[in-house]
């Protein structure tokens, strides 16, 4: 598993005590990626911080065809992302970026992505931010420090979801050069004619299973909101298959005005549970503007660009925030399918019901609940 961080990284320390509590040293937007693997109960952990080698980039230049100077400095990130495509690619999964939420420590984020692997059979590369409830401090203070911390790290996460397109780009710029380069071969004498444009598509769609999602959840939310404020911002480019915000711990009012600028190839999905405990509690919180939260409000549901699944009353969520792990989808199987529908670029919305009064989707036996 490949982590990205703008935590506080001390080489000294071994496993997950690697990661502080704080923001990098050199400033929050700092990154840092990190290789990770469980050998028995413990994890190894190596920053990916070296600068490639000509040699090296010279073979990936080789091995995956991407149209790179190989006399520039390339790091190891380039290296990652080759690897994470690749095996993407060979075992025909998709990648799920993943944000999480309020007071989260890495051993929390870490066990959430592979609860998720398991669960929907994607590769899961977690985005960690310093939040970890003001770390000696709780309550309210613990709340809004991790708020603080949220709109530190929003420069860190616009500058993964620029790197995330930069070497998607590279590497379907290469995919499609050979496919070019396939249909040539096959129709030297017209490469642009009706059997070579059908022959073109499908090496196309043959060759192009790999989706690539992005999940948020609860204050993960307000985290990618504040990307949005930025001057150059890279979620607001086409990156993503789907975007997933689940459990949203932001304001619902006005949300329309951050989640219209959001860019997708398929859909923006906002999923809604009024139920949920941990929202209900986020909202009694003091802070400025601590209003209905998105992820519990059926209400001025009215951003063009979302989809709102409203789960408030499905079988086995009850009051649950993290429902799209744990006991909530391994008892209800028709959940599970909509959260791996959603994890994996697909369209989900056609299997609810439309709850036309609110602009909600529903499951089909929950679709005429007043």
């Amino acid at each position: 598993m490949y982590l990205i961080t703008n935590r506080e990284i001390n080489i000294k320390k071994k496993g997950l005590d690697i990661f502080g509590k704080n923001p990098n040293t050199k400033g929050a937007q700092e990154i840092t990626v990190v290789e990770m693997e469980k050998k028995g109960k413990a994890w190894v952990t190596k920053p990916v911080t070296d600068k490639l080698s000509v040699e090296t980039v010279k073979e990936l230049k080789k091995k995956y065809k991407i149209d790179i100077d190989v006399k520039a400095d390339w790091h190891g990130s380039l290296k990652v992302a080759c690897e994470i495509f690749e095996m993407a690619m060979e075992k025909k999964k998709s990648i799920l970026f993943f944000v999480h939420g309020y007071n989260n420590d890495v051993k929390d984020v870490v066990k959430a992505a592979q609860d998720i692997e398991r669960l929907y059979d994607v590769i899961v590369v977690p985005f960690t931010w310093p939040a970890n409830g003001g770390n000696a401090i709780s309550g309210a203070a613990s709340y809004r420090s991790d708020k603080a911390d949220g709109r530190q790290s929003a420069g860190a996460l616009n500058r993964v979801v620029g790197k995330i397109q930069y070497y998607h780009s590279l590497l379907t710029r290469a995919r499609l050069d050979n496919i070019r380069q396939r249909v040539a071969k096959k129709y030297p004498d017209d490469s642009e004619s009706p059997a070579a444009r059908e022959y073109f598509t499908q090496l196309q769609e043959n060759s192009c299973q790999t989706k690539l999602s992005l999940l948020c959840h609860s204050m993960g939310n307000y985290v990618l909101k504040h990307t949005l404020l930025t001057t150059d911002s890279r979620t607001r480019r086409l990156v993503f298959d789907n975007v997933c915000l689940v459990a949203a711990d932001t304001n619902n009012k006005n949300h329309k005005e951050w989640v219209d600028k959001l860019d997708v190839r398929n859909r923006c999905y906002v999923v809604i549970n009024e139920n949920d405990s941990a929202l209900a509690a986020s909202r009694i919180k003091p802070g400025d503007e601590q209003l209905a939260r998105l992820g519990q409000y059926t209400k001025k549901l009215n951003s063009s660009n979302a989809y709102y699944i409203d789960v408030t009353g499905a079988d086995d969520i009850g009051r649950e925030h993290t429902y799209f792990k744990g006991d909530s989808v391994k008892d209800n199987a028709e959940l599970r399918a909509i959260f791996e529908g959603m994890f994996t670029g697909k369209t989900v919305e056609d299997r609810l019901g439309y709850h036309v009064d609110k602009n909600t989707y529903r499951f089909k036996k929950l679709a005429a609940t007043p």
